[in-house]
C-alpha cells in the first residue's frame, strides 16, 4: 500500500505552476475558465437529462450531424464531438439501435462508416434544443452583457481549436 506524501501538495504545485509561468500571468483566468466549464457542463448534462432524457453527449452527437448538413464520417464526428473513436462507436451502436442515426459506407471500399442523422434523430434533437438552450441562456448569456459576449467570443475563437454545439 503507498503512503501518503508528506509534502505539502498544494505548494508543491504552487511552486510548479511558479517555475513553468513566472509571474503566473493568466493563470486565475485560466482556473476560473476551468471551474465554469465543469459548472456549467455539470449544470447542464443534469438539466438536460431531467428535462429531456437525453444525455448532453448524445446531444452533442445529434447537434454535429445535424449542425454538418446531416451526414459526417465517424472520424470526423469523433473529432467534433471530443470523443474517441471507440467511444463515439459505442455511442453511435446505441444511438443507431434506438433509429436516432444510421450508418453506411462512406467509401467505395467500404472502410469509411458514414453516420447519418435520422427523421427520427431530427425530431429528438428538435425538443431538446429549446430545453438546453434556455438553460444555457439563464446560466451563462443572461449574466454577460453584450460587450462582456463579444469579448468573450473574439477571445475564445483565437484559441479554438474546433467547436461544439453544447
Amino acid at each position: 500500500m503507498q503512503a501518503l506524501s508528506q509534502a505539502d501538495p498544494g505548494a508543491v504545485v504552487e511552486g510548479l505552476i511558479s517555475d513553468t509561468l513566472p509571474g503566473q500571468r493568466g493563470v486565475t483566468a485560466w482556473r476560473a475558465f476551468l471551474q465554469a466549464h465543469a459548472s456549467l457542463m455539470r449544470d447542464l448534462a443534469t438539466d438536460l437529462a431531467a428535462k429531456t432524457g437525453m444525455t448532453l453527449n448524445d446531444f452533442d452527437v445529434l447537434a454535429q450531424l445535424a449542425l454538418a448538413g446531416g451526414e459526417l464520417r465517424m472520424t470526423d464526428l469523433a473529432a467534433r464531438a471530443f470523443s474517441s473513436r471507440s467511444g463515439m462507436t459505442r455511442r453511435i451502436d446505441r444511438l443507431a439501435g434506438e433509429g436516432m442515426v444510421r450508418r453506411g459506407s462512406a467509401d467505395a471500399d467500404g472502410r469509411g462508416v458514414l453516420i447519418g442523422l435520422t427523421d427520427a434523430g431530427l425530431q429528438r434533437l428538435s425538443e431538446a434544443v429549446p430545453v438546453h438552450l434556455r438553460r444555457v441562456s439563464e446560466l451563462f448569456m443572461d449574466r454577460l452583457d453584450n460587450e462582456e459576449l463579444a469579448v468573450l467570443d473574439r477571445t475564445l475563437n483565437r484559441v479554438k481549436v474546433d467547436c461544439s454545439f453544447g
